[in-house]
């Protein structure tokens, strides 16, 4: 049992560490600051609880924990869970109290590990294109707080000597104070006219940069959180300060309802195109009503079917779990429904015979062959792939229990036998949490990548009582989720580019930022 302290970085879900990244995954418990981005915590597994112990700059907010509550929690979770991590804005030990929370658990006995992060003293300047440090005019850096107690007062730091000092002069937490921050240094004796720079959401596509003087620092209007920087290296990057490439679907919320790795990277996508996301999972999948017996049963018998046809990941995963060895396939010929479910058919030591130009079920039934018996074929230099290597016109087709028969009924016309086994079903998962249903209620669009999905969002209730708003635009893959999103009343459905993270974002630009 053992709590690790992971710092979050600056602000750009990105910006996390590998090991933070890691922990996370694997966290029993997670309790989280107030500037942690929500795509970072959707790393943590589904089964994880979250506990959201922030503060707003003004003070504790309701229903946040004072540090004191904080240390508790930490301690009560860390003897009672096998893995608590403690998930800090920046770096854990630069203004987090981190190591106040390490002494807590120090005395109560409880391991612990501190996973450093990038903390915005550095990585927001270096994002806007400051250096804290530059051959010539800075060859040192001061970081100090510009909030050191209750009272939210520049008291409490000796502003006369640092204004002495030379070199960079980095104020984390100092917005409130800033009028009184520049007073002070000015009558310490830092010149009014010295280059100042403020940062707000640093290294966030929210990002927003003021070049001033320190004279006139309290005239900046911008909110927390914000990095100030004082000293000549503000002045630097002007010409040449970095600015965005243009992105698509810049200014866009977009509700992500897929889960497990294949959400990562439709998350990425979206990122990548300059979108917000706000990642929801609805359901998850379990193992079939049966307990799995029919997919053992399959599995054992699996090289007796002419095809086997996989049309998700989940499936190709239970099954190949259930086969252990690729080679008990025998001569029986694959066919996936996409590039995805291919690639996990591949890792598992398989390469498909079979891939649709149009991924999708009614796809994969248009490209199938018409079944031959092989004992009544002329021509035996045939193509292999009409599967005339085997006997029977038996096809192995391992589903979720809710699967529609699209794919069965389509390959029965013509000539093959499906025998459809049940690997997996889809169940709701609980509703989100308030905050994050305040987030989906203001995004632009939703994307569902089954039917379940979009009833699990229908069901769902904002923070007052009534139903969810739904976003103007949702994106379904495939017709079958999209009808059904349509028969649940939604408005503004659409279908994807195909099952790929690549044309979600594709149908996605298409409909938000046409001229792009």
């Amino acid at each position: 049992m053992t709590v690790y302290l992971v710092g979050a970085g600056p602000g750009d879900p990105g910006l996390l560490t590998r090991r933070g990244e890691q922990l996370l995954s694997e966290a029993d418990v997670v309790l989280y600051d107030r500037l942690v981005h929500h795509s970072v915590l959707a790393l943590a597994p589904l089964s994880a609880e979250l506990i959201d112990v922030g503060k707003r700059p003004d003070g504790v907010r309701p229903g946040a924990a004072l540090q004191e509550e904080i240390n508790r929690l930490l301690v009560k979770h860390g003897q009672e869970s096998h893995t608590v991590v403690r998930l800090k804005g920046g770096d854990p030990f630069l203004f987090g109290r981190g190591g106040e929370e390490v002494e807590a658990l120090t005395r109560a006995g409880v391991p612990w590990e501190v996973v450093p992060g990038v903390s915005s003293a550095f990585g927001v300047p270096a994002v806007a294109g400051i250096p804290v440090t530059h051959r010539g005019l800075s060859s040192s850096v001061t970081v100090v707080t510009g909030r050191v107690d209750d009272s939210n007062t520049a008291v409490g730091v000796n502003w006369d000597k640092l204004a002495k000092v030379e070199g960079t002069l980095v104020i984390l937490m100092g917005m409130t104070n800033r009028a009184d921050i520049a007073a002070a240094l000015v009558r310490g004796g830092k010149p009014a006219s010295t280059p100042t720079a403020v940062i707000e959401r640093g290294s966030t596509k929210d990002q927003v940069v003021v070049r001033t003087t320190l004279g006139e620092l309290g005239e900046v209007k911008l909110g927390s959180p914000s990095v100030i920087v004082v000293g000549p290296v503000a002045a630097l990057g002007v010409e040449g300060s970095p600015r965005p490439a243009p992105a698509p679907l810049a200014g866009h919320t977009v509700v992500v309802t897929r889960s497990g790795p294949r959400a990562r990277h439709l998350v990425e996508a979206l990122h990548r195109a300059g979108a917000e996301t706000v990642e929801v999972p609805l359901t998850e999948q379990v193992g079939p009503s049966d307990g799995g017996a029919a997919l053992r049963a399959a599995a054992k018998e699996a090289g007796r079917y002419r095809w086997a046809v996989f049309t998700s990941v989940n499936a190709v995963d239970r099954f190949m779990t259930e086969l252990r060895d690729a080679r008990a396939l025998g001569s029986t010929l694959v066919a996936a429904v996409g590039p995805a479910t291919a690639d996990a058919l591949r890792a598992a030591g398989v390469d498909p015979d079979l891939v649709p130009a149009e991924h999708r079920a009614a796809g994969l039934v248009a490209d199938f062959p018409e079944f031959s018996d092989p004992h009544h074929d002329s021509d035996p230099d045939h193509d292999p792939a009409s599967g005339s290597g085997l006997s029977g016109n038996l096809v192995l087709f391992p589903c979720a229990e809710e699967a529609p028969s699209t794919l069965s009924e389509g390959l029965e016309t013509k000539g093959w036998e499906v025998r459809r086994v049940n690997s997996y079903r889809t169940v709701a998962l609980s509703p989100p949490d308030n905050w994050l249903l305040e987030r989906m209620a203001q995004a632009d669009a939703v994307t569902f990548t089954a039917s379940s999905s979009a009833e699990a969002y229908a069901g769902l209730k904002g923070v007052d009582g009534a139903p969810l708003p739904v976003p103007p635009l949702v994106l379904c893959i495939g017709p079958t989720t999209a009808r059904d999103a349509r028969a649940l009343g939604m408005t503004g459905v659409e279908e994807a580019d195909g099952a790929s993270s690549e044309g979600i974002v594709a149908a996605l630009v298409r409909s938000l930022a046409p001229g792009s």
